[in-house]
């Protein structure tokens, strides 16, 4: 834990870890150097059995192979998208990609034609690799029909094809020289309040922040790990996959997220740790009461991309009798700017997202004038570090509003931050409820809604109300067996908050509209619920 005395929210970037000239090549090369003969990958496929792998020397092998194949068909420097689920097939294309100097574009596979369109053109890409179908979205098809009409893309090649992938369409040259600071991906934000935007992220940001972030869990070197986190995501190709090989770790790859698949495969491979977002983990969670497992294996669990409500925090902690970590931040700074430790303290733990991330400054500002604010008060959440992306791709006015004139990101999330550098997140800027001019913070409500047997999950967004400007509403997921008591949550949140805090709109759902990361969309529970008041 840094030792600080904070008077105002500034934190100064602490410099307990270092930066290394990384790229997403160089940390494969220096594992397999390490321990070329350690188990590196392991595919879980569908079902959920372990079939193919890769040690260290094997990865690079097949890493370096791709990356000098791509390199006969397309220029360093160009735009490669890669649409598929979580196969080793696509491990490698990131780690040949990177080898070669041409930039990433992840493409969550569960796009549709519109969104595949828009992200092949909006990103430039001139090549696409993908596999033919997953969770019966049919991919090729899909694949066929849009680029038919994009004729920048050059190549479209099915990645479990390995003749196609590895096909070489000319002679075989050296490898570029890649620099730390080159751009390395583009990741399409995950669209909770709008579009998604392109974040061009660099191999240094990504390199070196999944290693800080693997440090801070304390991950021991060569344990097994289990991937869970899609790979399109910042969470999978950049904390899991560069993280895991940073560490030497035994990375199980699954193909699809199933909780209960999940589970077992902890258990029989004994994995040393439960990641994911809270998603996940609630599902985890609800698969092992129906049928418990060994968990001894695991050392600690850890979650983000969204807030994490200490009632789940509390739940995994006692179940699974291991340290829990909470991970905050965005794609847009690759991704981690806060994290707390095995070791906190549990208030910490349960209620705030840790400290900073080495090497990165943090502070707390008025969203209208911009000032840093004294400790303890609520403003949006701002950095400024090595690992802020180079920009938002052919967009610099939407650059320009998120990375100001000093170099500092809006996150646009809102927080605080204590005298010791101890960072809460209250909600977002936009997601913040003006009831009657009373700013209201949806977290704070989520988060007592859960203590609540009845409620398994739940999401509180402002709706319109024409006498206070905006009313509470909670869309509430019920506990198995539960029906919706407005009476009883409705005490329970007068018995734990103020009353304006209590939702006046209950709502109960049986599933999510859910970004591909597995974050709530509050922007659509919103809109269905309007939609629905007004007959439309």
């Amino acid at each position: 834990m840094y030792a600080l005395q904070l008077t105002e929210s500034y934190c100064p970037a602490q410099t307990d870890a270092d930066l290394a000239e990384s790229t997403v090549g160089s940390v494969l090369r220096d594992a397999a150097a390490r321990t070329p003969d350690a188990p590196a990958l392991h595919e879980v496929d569908g079902d959920g059995n372990l079939a193919r792998s890769w040690t260290y020397a094997e990865l690079l092998a097949d890493s370096e192979r791709l990356a000098q194949a791509l390199l006969t068909r397309y220029q360093p420097g160009e735009r490669i998208a890669v649409w598929a689920p979580n196969i080793p097939e696509w491990v490698i294309a990131e780690f040949a990609l990177g080898l070669a100097g041409l930039t990433l574009v992840t493409v969550n596979p569960g796009y549709q034609p519109r969104e595949l369109k828009y992200v092949l053109e909006q990103s430039r890409a001139v090549g696409l690799l993908l596999i033919k179908e997953f969770r019966g979205n049919p991919m090729a098809r899909i694949a066929a029909e849009v680029t038919a009409a994009i004729p920048a893309i050059r190549e479209v090649t099915d990645l479990e094809d390995h003749a196609a992938l590895f096909r070489e369409a000319g002679p075989l040259g050296s490898l570029p020289e890649v620099r730390p600071r080159d751009e390395v991906q583009i990741q399409y934000t995950s669209g909770t309040t709008s579009f998604p935007k392109g974040v061009v992220l660099h191999h240094h940001g990504i390199t070196n922040n999944a290693r800080h972030g693997f440090a801070r869990m304390e991950m021991p070197h060569g344990a097994t790990a289990l991937v869970i986190m899609p790979l399109f995501h910042t969470g999978g190709c950049g904390m899991a996959i560069l993280g895991g090989v940073q560490f030497g770790c035994r990375m199980l790859l699954m193909r699809q997220f199933e909780p209960q698949r999940a589970n077992a495969l902890i258990e029989s491979e004994g994995a040393i740790g439960m990641m994911g977002v809270p998603t996940m983990l609630i599902a985890m969670l609800e698969a092992d009461a129906a049928v418990p497992r060994d968990f001894g294996s695991v050392r600690f669990a850890g979650s983000g991309g969204s807030m994490v409500p200490p009632e789940l925090i509390r739940q995994i902690m006692q179940r699974l009798r291991c340290a829990f970590y909470t991970v905050y931040g965005q794609t847009e700074t690759s991704p981690l700017l806060t994290q707390t430790r095995p070791g906190d303290p549990l208030d910490d733990v349960l209620h705030t997202v840790g400290q900073a991330m080495p090497q990165t400054e943090l502070s707390i500002r008025d969203p209208a004038t911009n000032a840093v604010l004294p400790v303890g008060a609520v403003g949006e959440v701002c950095a400024r570090a090595y690992s802020l992306m180079l920009g938002y791709n052919d967009d610099p006015e939407a650059t320009g509003r998120t990375i100001d004139g000093d170099g500092w990101l809006h996150t646009g999330d809102l927080g605080t931050m204590d005298a010791r550098g101890f960072v809460r997140i209250t909600g977002r800027v936009k997601e913040m409820i003006i009831r009657g001019g009373e700013n209201l913070f949806p977290a704070e409500i989520e988060n007592v809604l859960l203590e609540h047997a009845d409620v398994a999950e739940v999401a509180v967004v402002g709706v319109p109300d024409p006498k206070f400007g905006e009313a509470v509403a909670a869309f509430v997921r019920l506990a198995e067996g539960a029906s919706l008591n407005d009476a009883a949550l409705i005490a329970h949140c007068r018995a734990n908050m103020a009353a304006q805090k209590t939702p006046k709109h209950w709502i109960a759902v049986s599933e999510w509209p859910l970004t591909g990361s597995g974050k709530i969309q509050k922007f659509a529970l919103r809109d269905q619920w309007v939609a629905r008041l007004s007959g439309d």
